[in-house]
């Protein structure tokens, strides 16, 4: 099994931005190391004949034009369930008030 130490634990969970108890970082300790154990084992996998593959169920991209379809709702249509519009968008309440990453 891949050691990991307490410390491999918190500094992950501190790139993830995360708080864990004391109690979650000893329940994800095994877990962790289990998790890099089997990633491991694909490391020995023999993959010296294989071709790289970007693709692998042979679809490709279907691409159309933009088209506005006549049952396409106008502007006017759109904002007459409301009076509270600007320059003809919704007006509604901000939802980022106050930055949390500083």
């Amino acid at each position: 099994m891949a050691k990991l130490s307490k410390a491999d634990v918190e500094h992950v969970a501190g790139l993830a931005k995360l708080d864990l108890t004391e109690t979650e970082i000893n329940k994800f300790l095994p877990q962790l190391s289990q998790i890099l154990e089997h990633v491991g084992e694909l490391g020995k996998v023999d993959t010296t004949d294989l071709a790289p593959t970007s693709q692998t169920t042979g679809l490709t991209n279907v691409f159309r034009e933009d088209e506005v379809k006549p049952s396409s709702i106008d502007l006017d249509g759109a904002l007459s369930g409301t009076d509270n519009t600007f320059n003809g968008y919704f007006k509604v309440e901000a939802i980022l008030t106050e930055r949390t990453d500083k």
